[in-house]
């Protein structure tokens, strides 16, 4: 195909994955309250892990292929962009408050999970070693991080059915409330799909590098159904979603995204990154708890300042690129 039919299908992508969000949104906070659950509870886990299902697809079919820049920038690009990026956008829109047990249980769960993938990630610096490889022991290890996180949100969802907290009417059937979820998640997948093939294809073709490729307009793509997911959210006043969906993605991306393929694949050793990639990684997840902590919600005044850093760091990239 030539670069215009791609541009077609970027188009494409674009509108599957707004109406999948927006329907994704609706199924999801009626399915909450049809369980009364908390709408946080069901962000951490159905709509994280299916707004993920594009990086896990991705980080597969590329490791299967042997492009291990674009699993690795495709995991930390995506977590970057789902911080920096997306809660930036939403507080922008509208200021919100963060419970307090996510600022102290959950996003301290994620900086645990954040730093346990950079030091595994830092042999040469940590160990000694000549290279700095991801291996199957170091894959299990995320997969057990991610086996205690998931533990942790059955233990909470019994607690909130036990308290009852949340009885919000229903706005559809629960029937009708899983089949917008279904729809939405396949609507944000497939679009989503869209936006990276034809974005990788256009970017290759202009000449960028595969490090730059993952790192932006792979994890970019990758993290659309995200970033729609949480401007329809912020849009409609549903916070707790906004929140539950990035902890709940970005842990998915650690833990399930990059281990799995790895466990399937074998160890692999990313070369090309550097150590200011690594930093904001660790850096997006210190940055979310610390605005968090000090009040208990995020103001306009700091999805601007995150969006500011955003920019900063993919202006290098960008730059990178061209010189």
């Amino acid at each position: 195909m030539d670069i215009f039919s791609q541009i077609v299908l970027l188009v494409v992508g674009f509108v599957l994955l707004i109406k999948g969000a927006d329907w994704l949104i609706e199924g999801s906070s009626s399915v909450a309250s049809h369980f009364k659950v908390s709408k946080q509870l069901i962000g951490l886990t159905i709509v994280a892990i299916g707004t993920g299902a594009p990086e896990l697809a991705v980080s597969i079919s590329s490791l299967a292929s042997g492009n291990t820049d674009l699993l690795i920038g495709n995991v930390m690009g995506s977590n970057i962009i789902n911080i920096l990026l997306l809660i930036g956008v939403a507080a922008t829109i509208k200021p919100f408050h963060i419970r307090k047990t996510t600022i102290a249980k959950e996003l301290p769960l994620l900086l645990l999970i954040s730093t346990a993938l950079v030091i595994l990630f830092l042999d040469t610096s940590i160990t000694g070693a000549s290279t700095n490889e991801i291996s199957r022991s170091d894959a299990l290890i995320c997969i057990l991080l991610f086996a205690i996180f998931i533990y942790y949100i059955v233990r909470t969802t019994r607690k909130n059915r036990k308290a009852n907290k949340e009885v919000a009417k229903p706005k559809f059937k629960l029937s009708s409330s899983f089949i917008l979820v279904i729809i939405g998640l396949i609507g944000v997948v497939a679009g989503s799909q869209l936006v990276v093939d034809s974005a990788s294809f256009i970017a290759s073709a202009i000449g960028i590098s595969d490090r730059v490729i993952a790192l932006s307009v792979v994890a970019l793509g990758t993290s659309l159904p995200e970033l729609v997911t949480t401007i329809t959210a912020a849009k409609r006043g549903e916070h707790d979603l906004i929140i539950g969906n990035v902890v709940g993605s970005n842990i998915f991306n650690i833990c399930i995204v990059l281990g799995l393929p790895v466990i399937l694949f074998g160890t692999i050793s990313p070369e090309s990154f550097e150590i200011v990639d690594i930093a904001m990684l660790i850096g997006s997840a210190i940055i979310l708890w610390l605005v968090t902590a000090t009040q208990n919600k995020i103001t306009r005044k700091e999805g601007i300042l995150m969006l500011v850093i955003f920019a900063i760091y993919y202006g290098y990239l960008i730059y990178g690129a061209i010189v």
